[in-house]
């Protein structure tokens, strides 16, 4: 303690116990007030990081295999957050690999764009921001005023844009996911799982190998500011190569990451992290635990887009997407983020609601022996069973080569024939007869063209009702899409004894297109039968 003296020689001997005494009563006045409040907010905090507990769930893909290594409620569903930009890269990345837009284009930033919560560049209305500008602003920054001005520019407005996003995850195969608009802002219908992530985390590298370089990118400086990217696993976890974060209140902290180390390669997700911190660590532990495990041979094909389907209108396509009911996600005691593969979330997991679409294909009736029926339209069912193909009497038996010259008469289509070997007889029924010599008018008569099946063909079955064979190659189509994309699907139907049977077929390949359609199929416990037409 220092001693106060009195007198002008000990003048700072008195300044030095007055402000002793000073400090003295501020530390009795408030030192106990000061405690409680620090312990007050101390305690705040720890109750409110051991509320918050979003919804968890996770899954760990091999890419070379496309088998599942790890999973934690893969198909519950959860809210993307900024995962969503990964789609509306996905489908910016399309229209710069089609030579729709450049990266030099510049995008137009309306006001409902510049009126964006945050994150964001902090656009103004009537700037432009390039394309190039706009995916380095997403993948870093993951700025939502950006993501808008991606949409406006491809979809017109944002709505429809979000439509075009959910059409194209179906396109993926992702079924569950919907998505209402095009940043991952706090929106109820907009869902998605944690399978559904990791197929778009693949296929968005697989089909655009160029752009997806972009996930990449460390730092974007914009306007002068520099923005760090907010994955840091990027540079800190080896063989990390992308791909994207994202948090709001509702979805906890999400990230997909794409790990190559040795010519292995794994896309992993986590959704509903409690912190980035606590989401980084989790995701640092599915990757060291599982990485080892996977293949180091490429044996899954790449992920395809199913074959397109007749465009729908924006109202139609969301009234068919939208959820029956709003998201109920599980409560925090019903999910554990240290869940084991066999651990699934109490919460619906609704499927698809979009409808079976048929798929259009031409049926061909073929007569057992020599005789051979090309270029002509449909011909009418086989004989049903105890019927037999037999001569009749003229005018019910017309010769190839009239049959030909009478369709020039009647106006139909003008195809391309192979003349069958004259004397031949083709069974040809009334309706089609009439057609071709005029008692029926050219209105009436049959306008699908004939196909050409030139080339190799593959056969996929072959059932006792042509619906049955038909819905086959619907299925097929749907498992195989990338590989027959451009085959022309029909059904034959072939008659042995009092049996008629309806061949389900794809024709236009090439011999190794077949073959590798077949090999594919059969990878999926799909019968197939390449044959040299």
């Amino acid at each position: 303690m220092v001693q106060c003296v009195s007198g002008a020689q000990h003048g700072l001997r008195l300044s030095l116990c007055g402000l002793a005494a000073l400090v003295a009563f501020v530390s009795i006045t408030t030192d106990p007030a000061d405690a409680r409040s620090r312990r007050k907010t101390y305690k705040h905090r720890v109750q409110a990081t051991a509320v918050y507990n979003p919804p968890y769930s996770a899954i760990v893909v091999d890419a070379n295999t496309g088998g599942m290594l790890h999973s934690a409620n893969p198909d519950a569903l959860r809210h993307p957050a900024s995962l969503t930009k990964i789609m509306t890269l996905y489908l910016l990345f399309e229209r710069l690999e089609e030579g729709k837009i450049k990266l030099s284009t510049p995008f137009e930033v309306s006001a409902h764009a510049a009126a964006q919560a945050p994150s964001k560049l902090g656009l103004r209305p009537g700037q432009t921001l390039s394309a190039e500008d706009a995916i380095r602003a997403l993948v870093t920054k993951s700025a939502n005023d950006a993501a808008v001005v991606v949409a406006e520019a491809i979809g017109d407005d944002e709505d429809d844009f979000a439509a075009m996003m959910t059409r194209k995850a179906r396109a993926l195969g992702m079924s569950k996911t919907v998505y209402r608009n095009a940043s991952g802002l706090p929106n109820d219908e907009q869902v998605t799982t944690a399978r559904d992530q990791a197929t778009l985390g693949r296929a968005i590298q697989e089909r655009f190998p160029k752009y997806y370089t972009y996930f990449a990118t460390p730092q974007f400086t914009y306007a002068g500011r520099a923005m760090r990217n907010h994955n840091r696993l990027l540079g800190n976890v080896e063989g990390v190569d992308g791909i994207k974060t994202g948090y709001t209140r509702a979805s906890g902290f999400n990230l997909v990451t794409s790990v190559r180390r040795g010519g292995r390669h794994i896309v992993s997700v986590v959704l509903g992290g409690r912190s980035g911190g606590a989401r980084d660590a989790r995701m640092r532990e599915l990757i060291g635990a599982n990485i080892m495990t996977a293949s180091l041979k490429r044996t899954v094909t790449q992920i395809a887009e199913a074959a397109p389907t007749p465009a729908q209108t924006p109202a139609a396509a969301k009234a068919n997407e939208t959820p029956k009911a709003p998201l109920q996600l599980a409560s925090a005691a019903a999910i554990s983020p240290r869940a084991d593969n066999t651990t699934t979330a109490a919460i619906p997991t609704p499927g698809s609601t979009d409808p079976l679409r048929p798929l259009l294909v031409k049926t061909l009736t073929v007569r057992p022996g020599s005789v051979q029926t090309v270029g002509l339209a449909p011909l009418p069912a086989a004989p049903k069973t105890g019927q037999a193909f037999r001569e009749i009497p003229k005018p019910d038996l017309v010769r190839a080569e009239i049959v030909k010259t009478e369709i020039v008469k009647a106006e139909l289509p003008k195809v391309e024939t192979a003349k069958p070997a004259k004397g031949i007889l083709v069974p040809v029924a009334k309706t089609l007869t009439n057609a071709i010599v005029g008692t029926a008018s050219a209105a009436e008569a049959p306008q699908t063209k004939p196909a050409s099946h030139a080339g190799w063909i593959i056969q996929v079955g072959a059932f006792p009702d042509e619906e049955e064979a038909k819905k086959k190659l619907s299925a097929v189509r749907s498992t195989a899409a990338s590989l027959l994309s451009s085959a022309d699907p029909f059904t034959e139907s072939v008659t042995k004894g009092d049996k008629t049977l309806y061949r389900a077929r794809f024709a236009g390949l090439d011999r190794d297109k077949a073959e590798a359609a077949c090999r594919y199929l059969k990878r999926n416990e799909v019968a197939c039968l390449p044959i040299k037409n």
